[in-house]
C-alpha cells in the first residue's frame, strides 16, 4: 500500500495491492476525487536469481482513460545502498485511449483512438520511496523526429508545406487542455511512497 504523485494526475492517488500467489497480484488506484483511479494486474513470466520479468494489464480514469499493455524487466542490485538492496526495472507499454476528450465530444466521427508505444524507466530511491517515467508516443499524431518541436502545430502552414494534412485531424489541444493525441497525454512521471507492509 501507498501514494503516489504522477505528473499526470497532480493530486495524489493512493493505492493497494494484493498477491493472488506467487506469481500474480493485482492493484487497485483511487484518486482523489477519481481521476487516476484504475486496476490493474501483474504476472510475472520469468524469474531468475536478482532477475524477474512481468506483463502487466491495467485500465485507468482519468481525461484521456486508457488501457495499457506493459513488459517489464526488473533487477535487484547486488550491492546494498541506504539500507536496502534496490530495485530497478526497464519496460515497453502500449497504450490505448479509445475515447479521448475529443471523441467524447465528436458527434461526426471526426477523431480516432489514440494508440501508444514506448519506453519506461524506474528505480526504488529509498525503503519507502520510488520513481519511474516514460514516454509514449502516437506516431499517427505526429512524426516522432518532433516531439521536442516547441512550435509543432498540424495546422500551421509550415507543417502542412512539409506533411500536407496529414496531421490536422490530430490537434494536440482542446479548450486549452491536452488531447489524446498531445505529447504531454504520453509523458508520465511519478514518484511512489511505500506505507505499511511491502
Amino acid at each position: 500500500m501507498g501514494f503516489s504523485l504522477a505528473l499526470e494526475n497532480v493530486i495524489p492517488v493512493v493505492w493497494y495491492r494484493r498477491g493472488l500467489n506467487k506469481n500474480t497480484d493485482v492493484g487497485l488506484r483511487i484518486g482523489i476525487p477519481l481521476s487516476g483511479t484504475g486496476i490493474d494486474i501483474n504476472r510475472v513470466l520469468f524469474r531468475n536469481d536478482r532477475k524477474w520479468d512481468i506483463l502487466n494489464l491495467a485500465w485507468s480514469f482519468n481525461p484521456n482513460s486508457n488501457y495499457d499493455l506493459t513488459y517489464m524487466k526488473f533487477s535487484r542490485a547486488k550491492k546494498e545502498k541506504r539500507g536496502i538492496l534496490p530495485i530497478s526495472w526497464l519496460g515497453f507499454r502500449i497504450m490505448i485511449i479509445p475515447n479521448g476528450i475529443l471523441r467524447q465530444a465528436d458527434t461526426e466521427g471526426l477523431y480516432s483512438s489514440s494508440t501508444r508505444a514506448g519506453l519506461l524507466y524506474g528505480r526504488q530511491l529509498g525503503k519507502k520511496w520510488g520513481i519511474e517515467f516514460g514516454y509514449y508516443h502516437d506516431f499517427q499524431a505526429m512524426p516522432i523526429s518532433k516531439v521536442f518541436s516547441f512550435d509543432w502545430d498540424p495546422n500551421s502552414p509550415k507543417v502542412i508545406n512539409e506533411y500536407g494534412d496529414t496531421y490536422v485531424s490530430y490537434p494536440p489541444v482542446n479548450k486549452g487542455f491536452p488531447s489524446e493525441y498531445s505529447r504531454l497525454t504520453g509523458l508520465s512521471f511519478q514518484v511512489y511512497m511505500y506505507v505499511g507492509k511491502k
